[in-house]
């Protein structure tokens, strides 16, 4: 498979690192101190509790009403999560961001270490509650998660920060619903506590999201006709979801048969992704941006058009689409779950 690496001119470099101060004063305060955060055991029974036992019971009675697709949607999601070491690796390989000693005192090193953090959080309560549901093949699961760490990922940001900022954007923005959507459900059918849990998940998503849609806002301004060109490059590469190369040992199409539960479900969707789009067009103000470069314009044109244009080919693609197969998933034993 070839893979395109270090796209971005050499000298572009120095932008990155003449905004370490601006970065460490309107990045890093979206971070949570460490004391201040929640953590899993917050939403999780108390093992040093004399009533243990009967919290882990009324958790499995709760979960014993959620469907096996969203069973499924939340394990998933789960997984994605616990990919976290190959998310912080990929941002270590982008030019001028890159943490080059591991403990970097840069505001690009300390927001690295810092976000995957806060993010570590995620996978352990989604893990935990799944582990204490009881309702989920955990071994299955677990192979899941070490087979995606192994493969990683291939989304194409080419060791360029331009590039891996308009991903992280959108991917982050991408989670924020997506945890979103799953509260709804896990509302809908009853569990007020996974519905919590999240909700929470989500808020911290979208925390993240603002901070690296506010990393492309400053570098729209620095330089709009690079940051436009990344944009309409991740656009026409499409955005790759992180666990795109998801396996459990069995199904090679697992990741698209989990994605096409998630869009049946409504927790994430073609809609979704058109509504994303949109959304970062207008908070970057790509329509308004002036004097740039003939390839900037065609980009700044291209990107703008898109979203209507994805929600056309959707609408298509719902009239000619044929009836799926149910498809078995090992992480809930092998259930036949409708596409």
């Amino acid at each position: 498979m070839s893979q395109s690496t270090y796209s971005m001119p050499p000298e572009k470099v120095e932008i990155f690192k003449s905004l370490d101060g601006w970065a460490r004063e309107n990045v890093l305060v979206h971070l949570k101190p460490v004391e201040k955060c929640w953590q899993p055991q917050h939403f999780l029974p108390d093992p040093t509790s004399d009533g243990f036992l009967e919290q882990v019971e009324e958790l499995r009675e709760r979960a014993m009403e959620i469907p096996d697709d969203c069973l499924v949607v939340l394990v998933g999601d789960m997984i994605t999560e616990e990919a976290l070491p190959t998310y912080q690796a990929m941002f270590n390989t982008h030019d001028g961001i890159r943490d080059e000693t591991g403990s970097s005192l840069t505001a690009w090193g300390i927001w690295v270490r810092a976000w995957a953090a806060e993010e570590n959080r995620h996978g352990d309560l989604l893990n935990k509650y799944l582990y204490l549901s009881g309702r989920v093949d955990m071994r299955q699961v677990e192979k899941t998660v070490q087979y995606l760490i192994g493969f990683g990922m291939d989304i194409q940001t080419e060791n360029n920060p331009f590039l891996g900022f308009v991903y992280s954007s959108f991917q982050e923005r991408a989670t924020f619903i997506s945890h979103g959507n799953t509260a709804v459900l896990a509302k809908h059918y009853g569990d007020n506590h996974l519905a919590q849990i999240c909700r929470t998940i989500a808020a911290d998503e979208k925390r993240h999201e603002t901070a690296y849609a506010t990393i492309m806002d400053k570098l729209f301004e620095v330089d709009p006709d690079l940051s436009v060109l990344a944009f309409d490059k991740m656009m026409r590469k499409k955005i790759s979801m992180p666990a795109h190369w998801m396996y459990d040992g069995q199904d090679e199409d697992l990741y698209v048969h989990f994605s096409a539960v998630a869009q049946r479900l409504g927790v994430y969707t073609v809609e979704d992704y058109a509504n994303i789009l949109e959304f970062l067009v207008e908070r970057w103000n790509v329509e308004k941006l002036t004097g740039l470069s003939d390839e900037g314009r065609k980009a700044q044109d291209y990107v703008c058009r898109l979203a209507p244009k994805i929600r056309r080919l959707e609408e298509r693609a719902q009239m000619r689409a044929k009836p799926k197969p149910d498809v078995t998933f090992s992480w809930i034993f092998n259930r036949s779950v409708k596409l």
